[in-house]
């Protein structure tokens, strides 16, 4: 078998993902690391681990993966998905996260509401322990939302969107990121600098650029590669700020402001310009971490 390339935030992240893809235990994974990776200050320079990874060979036999529809949880998902005509929506999401549950020692109550002319199904789960299925920023929920829409959209004619939500986290959620993007703008206005803010999911991002798509004097943009990709605020080039009376037309501090940023406000400050040799060190983003 080839070695095939993984990457991951950490070494042990790289790893789990060759373990996951291979379905097979790290013991039974025969690995190399090609890169340690870099976590960065602040997230600034952070680089992902790599490791080339394939199944260990024993006796000269390949060992082969361990089928995903031996592990309980993928099995309900492929028996949930077997049938080729359309579904219960609502009796078969909540079977297979009743299965879920079940395997996790939880005790969830779970409602399941499927639109058919929308061809949604929303569910909303309640119980004691609501933080552990949230996991960090959603990370649990939207997983948990991945596998049910993989199994309702494999006995469905038609896609149906799926969304899964506890204790009204999604709205919350989305008014916080709301409010960052919100800040961050009047940040770059304020210092005519980048911002660049923690990686996010697709989701996160495009709450982001939603809330900002209208402002006059900041865009933004999407760098890096998933699932490090993160949302960067800047100022627009035609935009001026004053300290003092906030966003003006006036034509010599505009002609100022352009000439210091198309020369790069790493190296000119707002009125055109050179800044001192400590601040022309710094860096002309900056990275935001989420709440």
């Amino acid at each position: 078998m080839e070695y095939m390339e993984f990457k991951g935030k950490t070494k042990s992240d790289a790893i789990t993902e060759a373990c996951t893809h291979f379905s097979i235990p790290s013991d039974k994974l025969d690995y190399e690391v090609v890169d340690e990776g870099k976590a960065g200050f602040l997230g600034m320079g952070a680089r992902p681990a790599i490791v080339r990874a394939r199944v260990k060979e024993e006796n000269n036999e390949v060992i082969e993966p361990v089928k995903l529809s031996e592990t309980p949880i993928i099995a309900s998902v492929a028996a949930a998905a077997a049938a080729i005509v359309d579904i219960d929506v609502e009796a078969v999401s909540r079977k297979f996260l009743s299965d879920v549950f079940a395997a996790m020692g939880i005790e969830v109550e779970i409602s399941a509401k499927y639109n058919d002319s929308l061809k949604s199904l929303e569910v909303d789960l309640s119980g004691d322990e609501m933080g552990v299925l949230i996991g960090k920023r959603g990370q649990t929920l939207d997983s948990l939302q991945y596998l049910i829409s993989l199994v309702v959209n494999k006995g469905t004619t038609e896609y149906i969107r799926v969304k899964v939500d506890t204790e009204n986290y999604r709205q919350r959620r989305r008014e916080t990121l709301e409010n960052l993007a919100k800040n961050i703008a009047y940040k770059v206005k304020r210092t005519r600098r980048p911002v660049s803010l923690e990686p996010m999911n697709p989701y996160e991002r495009r709450i982001i650029h939603s809330a900002l798509q209208n402002d006059k004097y900041v865009t933004t943009h999407s760098e890096g590669d998933e699932p490090f990709r993160r949302v960067v605020v800047t100022p627009k080039r035609d935009s001026n700020y004053n300290d003092n009376r906030g966003y003006k037309g006036g034509r010599g501090y505009n002609r100022n402001y352009n000439k210091g940023y198309s020369r790069g406000s790493k190296d000119y400050n707002r009125d055109g310009n050179r800044n001192n040799d400590r601040d022309s060190s710094q860096s002309s983003v900056e990275t935001v971490e989420q709440e």
